[in-house]
């Protein structure tokens, strides 16, 4: 949005920057369609966690870290060890003593520093906090309502829109809160004076702002963190968004309004407040406490992962030229069927690499009015793809899909839903218990998606791929490019169990592609010219993983003119690995059975737990898998091939680091997030969930959108499914090529300077032989000093 030039004094413009630096704050949120995880404290990257823990428990009265009643759990059982606090202790200057009897009682309640609503509730007893965002909240639903409301959604910025609202809700008035429609009836027009003149009549300070103006963003909950997406998607872009700053500057309108009302009973409470507001962020000693188990929590797990890693793993079978090679997605699901596909065969190499295979599209399915982006969120994908040629039989799809929504919508609208049930509800109860019992039709694939690239842009894109795949020579007989995805249904948030590499979709697409482009005899030629030699009796076939079911759906796209050698014993041998999959699986999946009714999980619409998505990530390797082969890392480590003695000018480890470290990151904070703090960082209850303005989850009937995890994806009704401790990054690489790469990337630096990732080092022989720190490389606990030379 472009404002009117206005000029406004140098207080003023500090408290603009106040703002924006308190919508920086705020994580993104991306709708459900197409959700992927995001880092909640990506805003708080560029500083220690010590004191993201306390601006978190000044804004939002939640916690960093796990409840110490689990933290004693793991005391007690051994995970962890008297040296693993007294390394913690080490580091945070908390006395182990002081550790260990603190995990025998729980931690202090936290409570947020007080907003005027705080104040104006304890002065007279309404809970303004929850009317206010019930009420934002409703018109929320209607303003970012992006095509689920049948009724016309609310027009304008969002300011204008909301001033529309206002200016007719009564029920403040009704509340007690008189004058409110007159009170945002005489704001200005133009969202910065109003802003300007808002913060005047509140006494805001700039020392005061910046706290202060985040946590009214929290109390927005997950409609502040959409706006903040929309604005964070601008900036990707090369544009702006003034929606955070609107929504912002409403949440700051209901505390002028409640000053203007209530100020003789809450004026000096607020003077006082504005003081607590400017006070520096600094841990008391409960969170230090808290902190320092965390740190020994976290370095217990790095301590476990080093030993496994030290144990001896089977004999690469490398020496010869593999039958089938395989490349998964390095998402944590893909280990254990690597693994089982590994064992079931001993001819198959598998590979990890991100799951849109280096093919960042905006791609529109077959007979689909939509265009997807299928690819990283860091990225804004500058190639095109579709699906089927154009012609008279893809638009009679396309018509009969547009009038299967139209009959949907129709079915649902206020005059002719209830008519509707009780005329046409019987004819579908054949349909509801098909669901009930899971024996839902699973839709056809799409033809063969097509790239819209010229022949050298083809050949280019192809050689880089390969490059950071660290595969270019070597190639098997049979190439298995495997996406994931996850069939699931009646789940709101499907999207979030699908590939975060691609955008939140299924890898079906990116896997296609990218076989389809190695099989192509033109790209071929080309790749010969820069060094990359394919073999001419190599056949590429691309895959798609269900992670629910462990079963790989095969699409022989064009191989008619291309038989691809032993495709029938592939097919065998994925049947064999996933059924060992399966059953290994189903032992942590409640009502799982032996894994022989996991497939028909995904296909029940009451099921709350088809899977459990990328719960206990805890690792990311970037090795040759040689490093790991026969180890079972229990589905908790991201798996990428890399060998940097491959690696000219370290180009690929500088793509390793910057980007699927950072998608990983986002992917294990995100969990950590809504695990030790749910009410903050979590969706809330699957049971309770209402799908608003097609955006995201609400629990009952309103309020605020919930951001992050259902809580049933990460507990099991009894214990969590994800321990929140920090990702530990293990990279198989000279170390000075490692720190290289973080000096030109001070905000990836960042992440492991300030304790939340961890970075390791490899060396030759799989062992984890140096750590990074503040202050540079330090020996591995543990390591021999020939090992520690060797990761040098």
């Amino acid at each position: 949005m472009t404002y009117h030039s206005f000029h406004f004094p140098g207080e003023t413009l500090a408290l603009f920057a106040a703002a924006e630096d308190a919508i920086r704050q705020i994580p993104p949120y991306f709708p459900l369609e197409a959700t992927v995880a995001v880092n909640p404290f990506l805003g708080q990257a560029a500083e220690k966690r010590e004191t993201a823990a306390a601006r978190l428990a000044r804004t939002s009265g939640a916690r960093l870290t796990p409840a110490r009643t689990a933290l004693a759990e793991w005391i007690a059982e051994g995970r962890i060890t008297g040296a693993d606090l007294s390394e913690a202790a080490a580091r945070s200057g908390v006395p182990v003593a002081a550790l260990r009897n603190a995990v025998a009682t729980p931690a202090p309640a936290l409570a947020p520093d007080p907003t005027l609503a705080d104040l104006a509730k304890a002065a007279n007893g309404t809970d303004w906090p929850a009317f206010i965002e019930e009420r934002i909240g409703l018109w929320a639903a209607a303003r970012f309502d992006r095509g689920q409301a049948l009724w016309p959604a609310l027009s304008g910025s969002p300011w204008h829109s909301w001033q529309a609202f206002a200016q007719r809700d009564l029920t403040p008035g009704l509340n007690g809160l008189e004058g409110f429609c007159s009170f945002v009836a005489g704001l200005p027009d133009n969202p910065r004076v109003a802003f300007a003149d808002l913060c005047g009549l509140l006494g805001l300070t700039s020392g005061a702002a910046p706290l202060y103006l985040q946590r009214l963003l929290v109390t927005l909950g997950g409609w502040a963190q959409y706006a903040r997406g929309l604005g964070w998607q601008a900036e990707r872009d090369g544009d702006r968004d003034a929606t955070a700053f609107e929504l912002l500057l409403i949440r700051l309108t209901w505390e002028g309004a409640l000053l203007t009302s209530f100020g003789d009973r809450v004026g000096a409470a607020w003077t006082e407040a504005l003081t607590r507001w400017a006070a520096p962020l600094e841990p008391d000693a409960a969170l230090h406490i808290d902190l320092a188990l965390q740190e020994a929590a976290d370095r217990a797990e790095e301590r476990l992962l080093s030993e496994m890693l030290e144990t001896p793993g089977v004999a690469s079978h490398a020496t010869t030229r593999p039958s089938i090679q395989a490349a998964f997605c390095i998402d944590v699901r893909s280990e254990p069927f690597r693994r089982a596909l590994e064992a079931a065969d001993p001819g198959v190499e598998t590979i990890g690499f991100a799951g849109f295979f280096g093919l960042a599209v905006h791609h529109r399915a077959h007979a689909s009015d939509v265009v997807e982006a299928r690819g990283p969120l860091l990225l804004s994908p500058g190639l095109s793809s579709c699906a089927g040629a154009p012609g008279a039989a893809e638009e009679a799809i396309r018509l009969k899909r547009r009038a299967a929504r139209a009959w949907g919508r129709f079915k649902l609208a206020a005059v002719a839903s209830f008519a509707f049930v009780e005329a046409a509800g019987p004819g579908y109860l054949g349909k509801l218990a098909k669901s009930a019992m899971g024996f839902g039709a699973l839709a056809a694939p799409d033809p063969a998606p097509r790239l819209d690239l010229p022949l050298d842009a083809r050949v280019a894109a192809a050689a880089q791929v390969l490059r950071a795949m660290s595969l270019t020579k070597g190639f098997a007989p049979l190439v298995l490019i495997a996406g994931h995805g996850a069939h699931v249904t009646n789940a709101p948030h499907a999207s979030a169990l699908q590939c975060g590499a691609c955008g939140g979709h299924a890898g079906d697409v990116n896997a296609r592609l990218l076989a389809g482009l190695l099989n192509d005899r033109e790209v071929r030629d080309g790749l010969r010219q820069v060094g990359i030699e394919i073999p001419d009796d190599t056949r590429f076939v691309a895959g798609l993983h269900d992670t629910v079911s462990d079963r790989v759906t095969l699409f022989e796209d064009d191989l008619d003119a291309l038989p691809p050698p032993g495709l029938a014993d592939l097919r065998q041998v994925l049947e064999r690995a996933g059924a060992t999959a399966r059953a290994a699986r189903a032992a942590t999946l409640p009502r799982a059975g032996t894994g022989s009714d996991l497939p028909a999980r995904g296909r029940d619409w009451s099921e709350l737990r088809p899977e459990w998505g990328l719960a206990g990530c805890r690792a990311f390797i970037a090795a040759p898998r040689g490093r790991t082969l026969g180890r079972d890392l229990g589905g908790r480590a991201f798996l990428h091939s890399y060998d940097w003695q491959a690696d000219e000018g370290f180009k690929v480890l500088e793509l390793i680091l910057t980007a699927p470290v950072v998608v990983a990151s986002w992917i294990a904070l995100q969990y950590h997030g809504s695990a030790v703090a749910p009410e903050v960082f979590g969706a809330g209850n699957k049971l309770l969930h209402n799908v608003t303005g097609g955006i995201g989850v609400v629990e009952g009937n309103g309020g605020n959108l919930r951001p992050g995890l259902p809580w049933q994806s990460l507990h099991d009704g009894t214990h969590l499914r994800h321990d929140p401790v920090r990702l530990a990054v293990v990279v198989e690489a000279p170390k000075a090529a490692i720190s290289g790469v973080l000096e030109r990337h001070p905000q990836v630096k960042a992440l492991f300077d300030n304790g939340w990732l961890s970075l390791h080092a490899m060396d030759a022989e799989g062992r984890i032989a140096a750590r990074f720190g503040p202050g540079g490389w330090t020996a591995a606990v543990g390591t021999t000093p020939a090992a520690a030379v060797r990761a040098a």
